[in-house]
């Protein structure tokens, strides 16, 4: 130990720097500065693709949904015949929901439901 000399002491090396994470940072900082944006990359475990509103069609698509002029129909005919919409739903099998969904136009039609409603709300001469 006589013959060599002690090294000076060094600071700690940043563990970022050795990884060369320094230059990514920088490099980030350089093309947000010049306003590059990021590329797009698959999605990986647990996140979800973004789909660009550019990429969707133009047109709203939706479902017919039953008119409100149907459903103020079937509240009238349940109504003359003294029937709740429990009592309706019953009569014809269906949950109270349905007939609820059906009288406030929410729901997509059913022929099969629709007619249904209709046997059990009309009386026949």
């Amino acid at each position: 130990m006589l013959g060599k000399e002690r090294s000076p002491v060094t600071e700690p090396r940043d563990k970022n720097k050795e990884k060369g994470e320094g230059k990514k940072i920088a490099s980030r900082r350089s093309l947000l500065l010049r306003g590059v944006e990021k590329k797009w990359r698959p999605p990986r475990n647990g996140q979800r693709a973004r789909i660009s509103s550019t990429w969707l069609p133009r047109t709203q698509l939706h479902h017919q949904r039953v008119p409100l002029e149907v459903g103020k129909v079937i509240q009238k005919g349940r109504q003359d015949k003294g029937l709740t919409q429990k009592d309706l739903a019953t009569k014809i099998n269906e949950k109270p929901q349905i007939i609820a969904e059906y009288e406030s136009g929410k729901v997509i039609p059913n022929n099969q439901v629709m007619g249904k409603i209709e046997r059990a709300i009309t009386t026949l001469p």
